[in-house]
């Protein structure tokens, strides 16, 4: 695939809290949870306590290393939701899921800080941020005094604004250009875990999407670890001709090439094929690397 896969990579350890530090040793699987009425795949699925729970086991008895839990979709086009709308879809799952699975890695998908600074407190993890800090002037100094990592992530504008002008060009160039102008204002923040996200599908043509999937090693910034979310996105739809309801085959294939250049995360709705994959694709390289 032409990069260094992580099997050959000395990537940065994160610390979750005092007790548990992930090295990825192996790549990640995170499951995604949305909670919200008009996500493009999995919207209205899950939206009374018991179906988020059941849903949230159900991808930790799989293999989910971490849930990513969303309360906003954020899908081009989407239509914008005010903050007290998110938490109040939020807080009540959150506690559910915390007081179920009290020992798992629960990640928060939004881009505003006051609902970061609120789901951290009642127990989550990790603040998975898809504006990258563009969206609320306050997110990085509110991670910084919750002291928990950050996922991020590039966007090019907004999710209202994204599809208008999408990039076309330069894609690597313009995301690692942007992860280091925000990784200098992360560090100054007094931030100091940090995970990376390109963007898949966040304001790119079809063409930069796969340019920023052949080169996603390259996106890599102070060896810390990569996030890929392609999961049933519309750049596998366009290709295949599929929805999002028919394209895990493309998921899975597309999860492979992320994997083989250096992927350390998968954000997937469909764990128990992606923890196949990261078996798989752990197996040919630890084989590759011994046969050398």
């Amino acid at each position: 695939m032409g990069n260094k896969s992580t099997a050959f990579t000395d990537i940065k350890s994160i610390r979750i809290d005092n007790n548990r530090i992930i090295d990825f040793s192996s790549p990640l699987i995170m499951g995604i949870l949305n909670i919200t009425p008009d996500s493009f795949y999995d919207g209205g699925m899950y939206l009374s306590n018991d179906d988020i729970v059941r849903k949230a086991e159900r991808m930790l008895d799989e293999g989910a290393d971490i849930l990513d839990i969303g309360a906003v979709s954020t899908r081009p086009g989407a239509i914008e939701v005010n903050c007290d709308l998110e938490l109040e879809r939020l807080l009540n799952p959150l506690a559910s899921l915390i007081k179920q699975f009290p020992n798992t890695i629960i990640s928060i998908d939004t881009f505003r800080s006051r609902v970061a600074k609120e789901a951290v407190n009642m127990g989550a993890h990790i603040v998975n941020d898809i504006s990258g800090g563009t969206m609320d002037e306050l997110m990085f100094e509110t991670i910084a005094s919750l002291g928990v990592p950050y996922i991020l992530m590039h966007i090019n504008g907004t999710p209202q604004t994204m599809q208008v002008s999408p990039i076309e060009k330069n894609v690597t160039d313009k995301v690692k250009s942007f992860f280091n102008v925000q990784l200098d204002k992360i560090h100054a923040s007094g931030i100091s875990e940090v995970i990376l996200d390109p963007g898949f599908g966040f304001g790119k043509t079809l063409e930069s999407n796969y340019k920023l999937l052949a080169d996603l090693e390259s996106t890599r910034v102070n060896r810390l670890p990569i996030l890929a979310g392609i999961s049933r996105k519309s750049m596998i739809n366009k290709v295949l001709g599929t929805v999002p309801q028919n394209a895990l085959n493309g998921t899975t294939s597309l999860n492979t090439i992320a994997l083989l250049n250096g992927a350390n995360i998968l954000r997937v709705h469909d764990v128990k094929e992606a923890k196949e994959c990261v078996k798989l694709v752990d197996t040919y390289l630890n084989t590759t690397r011994n046969s050398q």
